[in-house]
């Protein structure tokens, strides 16, 4: 689970530095995320009862695929 307020960079954030990924942040009832490369540009947020299942659905995608 997500700490508060804490942002957490992707684990596949690609080659190079790293830092062509997105980050994410708890906020009580909401997934913050923004990206890594320009975090001053803004955030999308989504109701944790739906970021959470899309998630799970990209990694069976990825474990499938």
């Amino acid at each position: 689970m997500l700490t508060p307020n804490i942002w957490k960079k992707s684990s596949f954030s690609g080659g190079g530095q790293g830092d062509a990924c997105v980050e994410v942040a708890h906020r009580r009832t909401r997934i913050a995320v923004r990206d890594s490369k320009s975090p001053a540009q803004g955030t999308l947020s989504f109701p944790s009862s739906v970021f959470i299942p899309f998630v799970e659905a990209l990694k069976r995608d990825r474990e499938v695929g």
